[in-house]
């Protein structure tokens, strides 16, 4: 038997967690929140379609089957793209503030007491 199985820990559970580091620009985080939007509307859109017929006199048949989701894809997209329905505001902002706090805390305190070090 392993050491890690006699003290009843596994694998995953002794592996070290890395946090992810803040490193967005305000315009990448702006881009990743509009980009999320695009998916969460385009995934709205295509609940929203999912029970309209292709068929009849002004449907496209199996190729509007087929090709529906790319289309619902484009509409979010166009959608997040013109403003949105506002989610990319409320991403983006949380990101920054997500951002400002690991910066915080990865930077000491310039206030604070210095360390006096005797020799």
């Amino acid at each position: 038997m392993s050491d890690l199985a006699t003290q009843g820990m596994t694998a995953i559970q002794s592996a070290q967690i890395n946090t992810p580091t803040a490193t967005g620009s305000a315009a990448q985080i702006k881009s990743k929140a509009q980009e999320f939007e695009g998916v969460f509307v385009a995934q709205m859109l295509g609940q929203m379609f999912e029970g309209i017929s292709t068929d009849g006199p002004f449907g496209g048949g199996q190729g509007e089957q087929m090709f529906r989701s790319l289309m619902m894809d484009e509409y979010g997209k166009q959608i997040a793209k013109q403003g949105g329905i506002g989610i990319a505001d409320s991403v983006s902002r949380e990101l920054l503030k997500h951002q400002e706090a690991a910066n915080a805390a990865a930077t000491p305190d310039a206030t604070g007491p210095a360390e006096v070090t005797k020799p």
